[in-house]
């Protein structure tokens, strides 16, 4: 069964992580939630309230992480689903989720970002020349690393799908679902030939 990794951190948005969790299972992969320790994540939820400005944060469920960034060996996973909330405004700093990022994109392999998704590819330096969806008020990290900011909810650059929020994915978990399931195609074409 191919492996997908979904990170997650403290302040995680639920809805941008709980719905790929379960979609990603539907269609036959294993999930595997990494965070900066094995750990019970407590997940929260964001709202803009009407005739507010900026986003409410209220508590949500909590998730358990299965692995550390640290213990993740990235060749072993089909793709990566990076969360939105504020988990990546700190996670971004850790230096083996970097390694882990960049696997996939010198692999070429699926990577979805929604949210705040879009600061963990930005501080890996992998999203120069490329296109990409995220709320717009991270649309300033983006730029700044060399992106394209696109107010859409589905953008597809190369291995990488994004979208702006949890509202959006409708429109970027089915490209995504797509990507995971032609990779997953490819890593098992050596072991049919294997078996011919």
């Amino acid at each position: 069964m191919s492996k997908v990794l979904i990170t997650v951190g403290d302040a995680a948005e639920a809805m941008d992580t709980l719905y790929p969790v379960y979609r990603v299972q539907e269609d036959g992969f294993e999930v595997v939630i990494a965070g900066p320790e094995a750990r019970i994540y407590p997940l929260v939820m964001h709202e803009i309230p009407p005739g507010w400005d900026i986003t409410r944060e209220s508590p949500s469920y909590h998730l358990e992480a299965n692995i550390a960034f640290r213990d993740v060996k990235p060749e072993e996973y089909t793709g990566i689903f990076l969360t939105g909330g504020r988990a990546p405004e700190y996670l971004r700093y850790d230096q083996d989720l970097m390694r882990i990022v960049r696997h996939f994109f010198d692999a070429d392999k699926p990577v979805c970002s929604v949210c705040h998704g879009a600061e963990i590819v930005a501080a890996a330096d992998v999203i120069r020349g490329k296109r990409m969806a995220t709320i717009p008020k991270c649309k300033l990290d983006v730029e700044l690393c060399g992106a394209t900011f696109v107010d859409k909810g589905c953008v597809r650059d190369g291995n990488m799908v994004t979208g702006r929020g949890w509202f959006d994915q409708h429109l970027y978990m089915p490209e995504f679902m797509k990507m995971l399931k032609e990779q997953a195609a490819r890593e098992s074409e050596p072991e049919l030939s294997a078996s011919a």
